[in-house]
């Protein structure tokens, strides 16, 4: 199983060598890359039922980085001297602060309404993008970005009544979002030349030493690791730390080499998709209001990132 996934890192490093304009492959990493990051909600939920937020986000962060960890080694030389502080400022806010921040969200709100506060990412990404980083949107992006947040509203207010408990809490997922976006700029900044392997592999490395020590002070190796319970939910965090982080990490860090930080962030527009797909399947029913937020996502999404064609006169073309 190791190296099965040792491979899957050389494959997805691989793809980060294709060409940036290739539309289809950029699709195909969003599509994943939601369908994973979608079911990393229920699988907070289930690995919390007998482990505490903490120990689920730590056991995340640990399983991630140690996946990575030979990998890391093997690559820690070649990067650049300079933009190490830059990878480990990374792993913490695209990876360390939103791990612990969604869990101690979901302890009092519903995983499909941290999934759909999590597609607020793109929105901070453009202001953060504008006001820190002297970044330049596009008037039809800008369009596509408001048409998704109005979706996301929309879902937002199809869900059950919101109380103040909800509104407190979703205040953890905002944070983590914002997190989110410093980091997409961050990377697209700073981190242009360094491959997206190299990336999650060496900052999750750097998440390996503060992981083990929040297990030992919350006291997990204490609990009755065989129990079936904490059994379960033990492995719901590690597969939350192997897919829905470190692999998911470095397809993110392709998509951002290839497609850039708008479309990246815009996979966070997905989400709620795959969220309410596992909601259906737990029983949760799907109303109108939710299928026309969806759509009015999907469809900012798609404006946001066309092709605009600029057809030219016949004097210009003369």
């Amino acid at each position: 199983m190791y190296w099965i996934i040792i491979s899957l890192v050389e494959i997805c490093a691989n793809l980060s060598m294709g060409q940036p304009k290739d539309k289809l492959l950029n699709w195909a990493i969003f599509f994943i890359l939601a369908f994973i990051w979608g079911s990393s909600f229920i699988l907070m939920k289930e690995g919390m039922k007998a482990l505490s937020p903490y120990q689920v986000a730590a056991l995340r962060m640990l399983s991630g980085g140690i996946v990575l960890l030979p990998v890391a080694v093997r690559q820690f030389r070649n990067i650049p001297v300079n933009k190490i502080r830059f990878i480990f400022l990374s792993s913490l806010l695209g990876s360390f602060f939103p791990a612990f921040l969604f869990c101690i969200a979901e302890t009092k709100i519903d995983s499909s309404l941290a999934s759909f506060l999590n597609s607020l990412t793109p929105v901070f990404t453009a202001l953060i993008g504008i006001m820190f980083f002297k970044s330049i949107i596009e008037q039809k992006k800008v369009i596509g970005i408001a048409i998704a947040f109005i979706g996301m509203i929309v879902l937002f207010l199809a869900g059950e009544s919101i109380n103040a408990t909800y509104i407190s809490y979703s205040l953890f997922v905002l944070l983590a979002v914002v997190s989110y976006a410093l980091n997409i700029n961050l990377v697209g900044q700073f981190l242009k030349s360094i491959s997206p392997t190299n990336i999650a592999a060496v900052g999750f490395a750097f998440l390996v030493p503060p992981s083990i020590l929040i297990l030992i002070f919350t006291g997990y190796f204490n609990l009755p690791l065989s129990e079936n319970s904490v059994l379960i939910s033990t492995a719901a965090s590690v597969t939350l730390g192997v897919m829905g982080t470190a692999v998911a990490t470095i397809l993110f860090y392709i998509m951002l080499k290839r497609a850039g930080t708008l479309f990246s962030s815009m996979v966070t527009y997905g989400i709620p998709f795959v969220a309410l797909f596992w909601g259906i399947l737990a029983g949760e029913s799907m109303n109108a209001l939710q299928v026309g937020g969806l759509a009015i996502i999907l469809a900012g999404v798609y404006i946001a990132n066309s092709k605009v064609k600029i057809q030219k006169s016949k004097a210009e073309t003369a």
